[in-house]
């Protein structure tokens, strides 16, 4: 029997979007960047709405990065 599942991570589509970015030279400034949204559903009497938000926030700085390579071992 597979062990019980408490949280399910949802990632859509990426699809290249305007943004504001903050550049060094030229300030604010309009840019391209790939976006995609990131969902987190859970079981909310087996985890903690806190601990369940410091997780996405992880995951986001993670993808921002782009700098996983080294965990994952590519």
């Amino acid at each position: 029997m597979p062990p019980n599942q408490v949280a399910i991570l949802g990632i859509g589509a990426t699809v290249r979007r305007p943004v504001v970015i903050n550049h060094p030279d030229l300030g604010e400034t309009i840019a391209i960047r790939d976006m995609t949204y990131v969902a987190l559903s859970y079981d909310h009497r087996l985890v903690d709405g806190a601990d369940a938000a410091r997780y996405l926030t992880a995951v986001k700085a993670i993808l921002e990065a782009g700098e996983f390579e080294v965990d994952l071992g590519l």
